[in-house]
C-alpha cells in the first residue's frame, strides 16, 4: 500500500486528483490533506485526516508520497520541502517556473533516494490516446503534420487580469498539458517556432500560444487561445494516405465538473457524436471515411504508475528529462513577452 498526503485541498485536490487516487483502494490510501486554513468548499472524505499543520505530514512516518496541488508559484519550494523532509514528491504542473528550479528538485531528489515526478495526467486523455491508435494502425501513413488545439471563449478572464505575470500565464497553465503529450510521444524536437502573445496589449496576461515543433518533415502544432468562439477541432492528423479528426475533447473534466465521479462505469466514456473521423485512401486507391470507437481514459493511471514506481522500483512514466525539456520550451517562449 501506497500512503499519500496532499498539500492543498483547492480544486486542483479535488477534482483531478482525489477521485483518482481513492478509486485504486487495493494500492493508495490517503492519509491526511493539509490547507493553512480549513476549506469548506468540498466535501470531506471520510477517514482522511483534515489539518492546518503541514507537520502533520512531514513527522508522519506513515506517508510516502507527498502531492503538491497549490498555486503554480508554490510548486518549487514545496516541493523542495517536501524532499528535504524525506517524503517522495508528485507536483502539479507547471512543475516549476524555471528549468533551473526542475534541474535542482531532481537532483536533490537522487541525492536523498526519493522519487519526484510532474503529474502530466493528460497523457492518460481519450482524444489523445486515440490519436495514438489511429496514428499506430499506419493507415494515414507516414506523417506530414498534426495540430492540437485547446480552445476557450472566456474573454473575462484575460480582461480581468491587468498585468502580466507567470501565475497568469495561458502558456505555463496551458501549454505545460499539450507540450507533455508532444514530448511524451514524439520526444526531443529538431526545432521550435514560438508565438506567445498578449492579445489585449503589452504588459496584459498571455492569453494566446502557437507554437510548431518540428520532427524531420513532420511538423506538430500546439495552440490555444481564451478568445476562440468556436473550438477548433482538438486533433487533426494529416498522413500522406489519409486525415483523421478528432474535434471533442476528453470527457473526464466534463464529468468531474458535473461530480458525474469516476465509480460510474460510463464515466469519461465518449458516445458515438464524440467519436473521430478518419478518412484515407488504401493500398488499392479506395476511399474510406469511419468513425473510430475512442479509447478509455483514465487518469488514475497516473497513481498506478506512482504505486509501480515507489512500491515496486519500476520505472516513472513522466521521465525527469521529459520535465525538463518542457520547462525550457514555456521558459523560451514565455521570454518573447518578458524582453518585449
Amino acid at each position: 500500500m501506497l500512503t499519500i498526503a496532499y498539500i492543498g485541498n483547492g480544486k486542483s485536490a479535488n477534482r483531478y486528483h482525489l477521485p483518482f487516487s481513492t478509486k485504486l483502494k487495493d494500492k493508495i490510501k490517503v492519509k491526511t490533506i493539509y490547507s493553512p486554513v480549513e476549506e469548506k468548499n468540498w466535501a470531506r472524505i471520510e477517514g482522511v485526516n483534515y489539518t492546518t499543520d503541514i507537520n502533520d505530514i512531514y513527522g508522519d512516518p506513515e506517508i510516502q508520497l507527498v502531492v503538491i496541488s497549490t498555486p503554480s508559484h508554490l510548486h518549487y519550494p514545496l516541493g523542495k520541502e517536501a524532499l528535504l523532509h524525506g517524503k517522495n514528491a508528485l507536483i502539479e504542473k507547471p512543475f516549476a517556473e524555471t528549468s533551473a528550479q526542475a534541474k535542482e528538485l531532481f537532483a536533490l531528489a537522487k541525492e536523498k533516494g526519493l522519487l519526484v515526478q510532474c503529474y502530466q495526467n493528460r497523457r492518460f486523455d481519450s482524444d489523445f490516446l486515440t490519436v495514438q491508435k489511429v496514428i499506430e494502425s499506419g493507415v494515414l501513413g507516414d506523417l506530414i503534420e498534426v495540430e492540437m488545439h485547446y480552445d476557450y471563449f472566456r474573454p473575462e478572464v484575460p480582461r480581468s487580469v491587468k498585468e502580466f505575470s507567470l501565475n497568469t500565464s495561458y502558456l505555463y497553465g496551458h501549454a505545460c498539458h499539450t507540450l507533455d503529450q508532444v514530448i511524451s510521444y514524439f520526444g526531443r524536437p529538431d526545432d521550435i517556432h514560438y508565438e506567445v502573445r498578449q492579445l489585449l496589449g503589452k504588459n496584459r496576461m498571455n492569453d494566446y500560444f502557437d507554437l510548431d515543433l518540428f520532427y524531420g518533415r513532420l511538423k506538430v502544432s500546439v495552440k490555444s487561445s481564451y478568445f476562440r468562439l468556436k473550438e477548433r477541432p482538438g486533433f487533426v492528423v494529416y498522413g500522406e494516405n489519409g486525415v483523421f479528426v478528432k474535434e471533442t475533447k476528453d470527457r473526464q473534466e466534463e464529468h468531474l465538473k458535473a461530480f458525474h465521479m469516476p465509480d460510474n462505469p460510463d464515466f469519461g466514456i465518449d458516445l458515438p457524436q464524440h467519436y473521430g473521423t478518419l478518412t484515407y485512401i488504401d493500398q488499392n486507391g479506395d476511399y474510406h471515411e469511419e468513425k473510430v470507437i475512442s479509447e478509455v481514459g483514465d487518469y488514475s493511471r497516473v497513481y498506478e504508475g506512482l504505486y509501480e514506481s515507489i512500491i515496486n522500483g519500476k520505472d516513472k512514466i513522466v521521465k525527469d528529462e521529459e520535465t525538463i525539456l518542457q520547462i525550457e520550451m514555456l521558459e523560451t517562449g514565455i521570454q518573447q513577452i518578458q524582453k518585449g
